[in-house]
């Protein structure tokens, strides 16, 4: 298993919910963060809270939507001098439940592929050539597993073409010690699961994370966080690498 400790990590959408979560619990692993989200003063309060764990901490903000604003934010990020060696692209939008989807509007689309797709896209396009060079890096995009909703089909077709994007990539660099996967909390009860979600936020960790602390040099894959609720970290990484494959050369 990686010891991330002393590492540095970047988490988009880490005010809340499973963002939140996931900034306390790498804190805890010892690994210094890169705090994202859509205000900064929302993120001061992760911050102190993580800086109390021992680790170095930075606040960033972007509104994702806005690519001219995540490219300010990445050359805010390469100022601070610090090698980002794990991104967990985390922050998401699911725009709308569209009961009539015959209806569904254009901007449905245009949004949710700037926040879900684009953006992320840029963040790894950013970072992976850098971890290449230096030899080692972890990537996690969050995806999710709604499927057969045309009532969420903004979100979904989004999510989807991440999946494609990471996979993509990911054949890139399979065998190496940079891996590239998906993760997904699953559904749970924050402000974007809804608080109808049959999941806590906390039965995300630590299954979100398992991708950053793998050893075994292969991406492309779909770790879903419910598949390791419960476990310790060190039991969830152990389950990934035997039971979840890459997709490549099948």
């Amino acid at each position: 298993m990686i010891d991330v400790k002393g590492r540095w990590a970047f988490i988009t959408g880490a005010s809340r919910g499973i963002g939140y979560l996931t900034a306390k619990f790498m804190a805890e692993q010892g690994c210094n963060l890169i705090l994202h989200s859509r205000k900064l003063e929302h993120t001061l309060k992760v911050v102190e809270e993580v800086h109390k764990l021992g680790v170095q901490a930075y606040g960033v903000c972007a509104e994702l939507s806005d690519l001219e604003a995540v490219e300010k934010m990445l050359k805010e990020i390469d100022n601070l001098g610090v090698e980002i060696d794990i991104v967990l692209n985390n922050a998401g939008l699911q725009i709308a439940y569209r009961n009539e989807y015959f209806k569904t509007p254009v901007t449905d689309y245009t949004e949710s592929f700037k926040i879900n797709t684009i953006a992320p896209a840029m963040i790894c396009y950013h970072f992976m050539p850098k971890m290449i060079e230096r030899g080692f890096g972890r990537i996690l995009n969050t995806t999710s597993g709604i499927a057969l909703e045309p009532q969420q089909a903004g979100y979904s077709a989004s999510k989807a073409a991440l999946d494609k994007i990471t996979i993509d990539l990911g054949a890139t660099v399979e065998g190496t010690d940079v891996c590239i996967n998906l993760t997904d909390p699953g559904w749970c009860r924050t402000d974007l699961g809804g608080m109808q979600a049959p999941n806590a936020p906390e039965s995300a960790i630590p299954g979100i994370v398992v991708g950053a602390f793998i050893e075994d040099q292969k991406s492309g894959r779909f770790l879903g966080a419910q598949h390791f609720t419960g476990m310790t970290l060190e039991e969830a990484v152990e389950k990934a690498e035997r039971e979840f494959d890459s997709p490549y050369n099948k």
